[in-house]
């Protein structure tokens, strides 16, 4: 590197240290350490400032589907932007591209779902949801239904509405989280949480504390229940079969909202355009962004099934809500490509065929690794569990140096994943080939080999 590319680089870090608050970040501790400066990005691979190639295992945040450089993406973009760069979905008005894309979106979501509100992001659209599922319930003269069940550990975005829907304590405990009306129960996660019961018994307990928890409220009082189809910052945590069939059964007996949380399971991460369509459940509102546009462009919606959305369009009048870029035409243009590529190339049938399979051959050469609990994969979405102890399922002490040392070890050797504490997640590009996931298995067996070193000691 030369002295003047030095220097800039350094400069970068001054600046980035001066000027920018880094989300979900101990400012003080990056700081001091200094941040990873990423500059571009190719295929599955990213290339930080210093020429380092990392294969990029998590997709940038769940969300870059398609691979990075895709020029179809940026031709998309400039072709719109020297059309109509923005212009507003209020007041009667809309965009060719936010029209296609809603109509290509419910093309994929099933019969039961036709609409599509846009926002901005996923926190967005779970804000967005939070609000509808209210009006719904007063349009059709059932006012008091208006407390939301979600669950413990689930992650929906860290708006004020987002936040206080997922469940993690220490998001809670910075804003006065969660707000009114909205209440938590158990998470399927059977590794960590009950070793007694088989995974499907233990799917069904779960599933029934939903049930437990209107009771306790008033079926009159609950609006709607929240989750992801496969928990993704809580860990890729993948319910036993018994859970989703359950839950819906429970919905539907005890006439409330199911909202399917699709912002990370969307558009073929699982092997099916949906997470839903995975475990075979109906949702009556799903919020979506990440996979929507491969990270390319922000963009975020809710898919409204045919059973709010007559209500909302028959009954509701203004539906008081929206925002500057909902339905955003460069936005949307650039996730009609992305979609349109997603389709070409198959790539759904690719994960659920092809390239899920062989990374689940990969994680098999795993299992009886001496740090390795279990193993959850579900399409292109997978975790490591660690354990101190195989047999009897006991886990590390210190869990978050257990998983920091397999992520950072990893990290060294040009893979990005991430820990959720002892948890090691995975979610790869869609268009991840055979030799990178060979290289992907490579790399986390050499971090599992060193953290067992290192652990022990």
């Amino acid at each position: 590197m030369s002295t003047s590319s030095a220097a800039a680089v350094s400069n970068l870090g001054a600046l980035d240290a001066a000027h920018h608050l880094h989300p979900f970040s101990d400012m003080k501790k990056l700081n001091a350490t200094g941040t990873r400066i990423i500059e571009r990005g190719e295929g599955c691979h990213i290339f930080d400032n210093h020429g380092k190639r990392y294969l990029d295992g998590f997709a940038g945040l769940w969300c870059v589907n398609i691979g990075y450089g895709r020029g179809e993406i940026a031709d998309a973009v400039v072709r719109q932007m020297n059309e109509l760069p923005y212009y507003n979905t209020f007041f009667g008005t809309t965009t060719p591209p936010a029209v296609l894309l809603a109509q290509k979106i419910a093309s994929h979501a099933g019969p039961a779902i036709n609409r599509v509100f846009f926002t901005g992001s996923g926190s967005e659209a779970n804000d967005t949801w939070f609000r509808m599922a209210r009006v719904y319930w007063a349009a059709v003269g059932r006012p008091t239904k208006k407390a939301v069940i979600a669950r413990r550990n689930g992650y929906h975005g860290s708006t004020v509405a987002g936040a206080s829907l997922g469940g993690m304590k220490w998001m809670h405990e910075q804003g006065d989280l969660p707000i009114a009306g909205i209440h938590h129960i158990g998470q399927p996660y059977w590794y960590g949480e009950d070793g007694d019961l088989s995974p499907e018994d233990f799917g069904l307990k779960v599933a029934r504390e939903l049930e437990e928890k209107i009771d306790e409220l008033g079926e009159d009082n609950v609006a709607a229940f929240v989750a992801e189809p496969i928990q993704g910052a809580g860990g890729v945590i993948v319910p036993p079969a018994t859970y989703w069939p359950e839950i819906a059964r429970i919905c539907k007996a005890r006439k409330i909202l199911l909202v399917a949380d699709e912002v990370i399971c969307g558009f073929g991460r699982t092997g099916r355009w949906f997470g839903h369509q995975h475990f075979g459940v109906e949702p009556d509102l799903a919020p979506i962004a990440k996979g929507l546009s491969s990270g390319y462009l922000p963009i975020g919606g809710v898919m409204v099934s045919d059973r709010v959305g007559d209500v909302l369009v028959e009954e509701v009048g203004d539906f008081n809500h929206g925002f500057t870029y909902s339905g955003h035409p460069v936005c949307a243009a650039a996730a009609l490509e992305n979609l349109r590529i997603i389709e070409e190339e198959r790539l759904v049938e690719r994960v659920h065929d092809d390239i899920g399979p062989y990374l689940a051959e990969g994680f098999g050469s795993l299992v009886n690794h001496p740090i390795v609990g279990e193993i959850q994969q579900v399409g292109l979405m997978a975790a490591i569990q660690l354990a101190e102890d195989k047999a009897s399922r006991r886990r590390f002490e210190d869990r978050e140096k257990a998983g920091v040392t397999v992520r950072n070890h990893c990290l060294e050797n040009g893979l990005v994943l991430r820990a959720t504490g002892d948890r090691m997640l995975f979610s790869p590009p869609l268009v991840i080939s055979h030799a990178e996931v060979d290289e992907m298995i490579d790399i986390t067996k050499k971090g599992l080999d060193h953290a067992w070193a290192v652990l022990r000691a």
